[in-house]
């Protein structure tokens, strides 16, 4: 039974080298690629979850009839693809992810227009628009 604790013993103490190795290049790799724009990234992720809200809030009163939402509904679904895509290709450290950011910018502006013509009715068209608002200004702030 000894001969069984030591072989244990030394096989955890063999795994946890190894978990500290791949820890220690884990680290590593974060540094190379720099830190993630968390504002962007946090903002971006509002916006949609701000979005999925109102686009589902949009889905009601189209199917009640009521089509003065319609442009609403197209660019909020706009917007949430622009912000998922974004929001992936800030955390890669894509080459690409200051373009999206300012094209971002473009589509959450347009959006927040949209959303403010119906935010005095609809408090999900406002939460939006104010998300829109928000991605904006880190959009512009991390294109730059």
């Amino acid at each position: 039974m000894e001969r069984r604790e030591m072989l244990a013993g030394l096989a955890g103490v063999a795994l946890a080298g190894i978990a500290t190795g791949a820890h220690a290049q884990h680290e590593h790799h974060h540094a190379a690629g720099g830190a993630v724009d968390r504002t962007l990234v946090d903002a971006a992720g509002a916006c949609v979850a701000r979005g999925e809200q109102c686009l589902a809030h949009c889905l009601v009163l189209l199917g009640d009839g009521d089509t003065t939402i319609a442009a609403c509904a197209r660019s909020v679904n706009e917007t949430m693809a622009a912000c998922d895509a974004l929001q992936k290709l800030v955390a890669q450290h894509s080459t690409h992810a200051k373009k999206m950011a300012a094209l971002t910018e473009e589509v959450c502006r347009a959006c927040e227009d949209e959303c403010r013509k119906h935010a005095e009715k609809h408090a999900e068209c406002k939460a939006c628009a104010d998300a829109c608002a928000d991605c904006a200004k880190a959009c512009k702030a991390y294109s730059v």
